[in-house]
């Protein structure tokens, strides 16, 4: 499975963040690309897609919908691979069951009925999230290393109501137990916080995120995370179809970074800009911890660093006018 020239893969939920640089990737290689968006006729859904290099020759739009069964059927008959990035990613939802776990964890096992229907596809790769990993109640400290041998525990989530945790832990058991059935070759890819330029108009969660703290924010959040590049996370994506031996489950985070280090690498890079200059509580900071880079250098991803991914993100942000300093 290697290069694309010839093969026809299906991106669902190809609007976003990630699943857009995925099908600007895919285009690069050859690939034919099926892509689902939920409307058709929203711009701000198809415009950057159809203005991809190789789009005009070899990327085909189609609707389709996580919640209707079915949907997917006439987008993934006759593609080789499928590449299931649809999911929605919020913190704060106001109806989780809705808003979240209904389409991560339906809308995932209807594409994979959909797969099953139409007998072509040899493997379907996943994008799940290190959301899946490490919410589990486990000591996290800059000793401990996690690994994709770890899985966050659904009642952990729903206890400390981390409804974006619990709907992709849900989503992707049940995808496993699904691909068991049915004997779906599947793979999973498991990002943490993902940053980098911007393709989409729109502005995505995790790109809001940086935007908080540079756009005049007092404080900074108690938080930590991992970080990696939005391009590494496609390109996993790609070499996890592509790669023969790829199995299982990929952990990519170039770094865990605390929001306060977000900050330092951005005054280095900005030094003009009006960053918070204090966390958001007064509790001692969240401990950082480490994720394992083994699996993922199997696929070859050679991670970009977190201080160049903030650069990239910043910048976009600028070109895309989400924000405006002039010392920029």
């Amino acid at each position: 499975m290697s290069g694309g020239e010839g093969k026809t893969v299906c991106v669902t939920g190809a609007s976003g963040f990630i699943a857009s640089w995925l099908v600007k990737l895919l285009l690069q290689r050859g690939y034919t690309v099926r892509a689902t968006v939920r409307d058709l006729s929203d711009p701000k859904k198809t415009d950057h897609l159809l203005a991809l290099d190789g789009a005009k020759e070899r990327l085909n739009l189609l609707k389709a919908n996580l919640l209707e069964g079915g949907s997917f059927d006439s987008a993934v008959d006759g593609c080789e691979g499928v590449f299931h990035t649809a999911s929605p990613f919020f913190l704060t939802p106001s109806d989780p069951q809705s808003e979240l776990i209904d389409p991560a964890l339906k809308g995932t096992l209807n594409v994979l009925e959909s797969c099953v229907k139409t007998g072509t596809v040899k493997r379907v790769v996943l994008t799940s999230s290190i959301a899946t990993v490490l919410y589990n109640g486990r000591p996290r400290t800059p000793d401990v290393v996690a690994d994709e041998t770890w899985f966050s525990d659904p009642e952990f989530c729903k206890e400390k109501k981390m409804w974006y945790q619990l709907s992709k832990t849900l989503a992707e058991d049940a995808a496993w137990k699904s691909a068991k059935e049915k004997g779906i070759d599947m793979v999973t890819v498991n990002p943490a916080m993902v940053v980098g330029p911007l393709l989409q108009p729109t502005l995505n969660t995790s790109a809001a995120a940086v935007l908080s703290i540079i756009n005049g924010s007092q404080t900074y959040p108690n938080a930590t995370f991992g970080w990696v590049n939005v391009k590494d996370v496609a390109n996993a994506h790609i070499q996890a179809f592509e790669v023969p031996s790829a199995n299982g489950r990929y952990c990519l985070v170039e770094r865990v970074a605390h929001y306060s280090e977000v900050v330092k690498i951005l005054q280095n890079l900005y030094p003009s800009i009006q960053l918070p200059d204090k966390c958001a509580d007064d509790k001692p900071y969240m401990p950082t911890f480490q994720v394992s880079k083994e699996k993922a250098k199997g696929l070859g991803i050679d991670f970009v660093p977190l201080e160049e991914s903030l650069k990239e993100t910043v910048e976009s942000l600028k070109e895309k006018k989400f924000f405006s300093i002039c010392a920029l």
